[in-house]
């Protein structure tokens, strides 16, 4: 395997999934897998598509330096569960909400993004849409950590690959 390509998933794609995308991608760039590493986010729901990430969520990330201005509300696709290795959830709901969509020979890319969590307190990376500043603070802590976990698995997969290819 010479490349691996990661989508996360939110209910309206305005905060948890762009911020987790962002996130990856910045930290695959750190450990020059930027080439190898695709990362993209989507919406279950077609609530905001075309407009850009939350204000607020822009604004708590770009203090820890992730720029998602360019980012942009994107609906899931058919095609998605095909185009991507390994496709993450936000939320439970999510999940399943995904697992009804989902063509039976790709149900084994869908995984929860807490799994990859080093603190598993939830299930779900919390909605910070309604809540308090320090919410968008605790869901960056969240996926920076859940991330780190990601990205370990991909340099797994990538490395096995490249095992493989020797």
């Amino acid at each position: 395997m010479t490349s691996y390509s990661i989508l996360f998933v939110c209910t309206d794609n305005l905060s948890r999934s762009p911020t987790a995308e962002e996130v990856l991608r910045q930290k695959a760039i750190q450990h020059g897998l930027a080439r190898r590493v695709t990362v993209a986010s989507a919406a279950t729901h077609d609530l905001n598509a075309g407009e850009p990430i939350d204000y607020h969520a822009q604004k708590h990330a770009l203090r820890r330096g992730y720029d998602l201005s360019a980012l942009r509300v994107r609906l899931m696709r058919p095609e998605d569960f095909e185009r991507f290795d390994l496709i993450l959830a936000m939320q439970q709901s999510n999940l399943q909400t995904l697992r009804t969509r989902c063509p039976p020979q790709y149900q084994g890319k869908l995984q929860a993004f807490t799994d990859y969590c080093s603190d598993q307190a939830s299930a779900d990376v919390p909605d910070p849409f309604y809540g308090q500043a320090n919410d968008l603070e605790q869901v960056l802590d969240i996926i920076e950590d859940g991330c780190d976990g990601v990205l370990l698995e991909v340099m797994d997969q990538l490395g096995s690959a490249d095992d493989k290819v020797s």
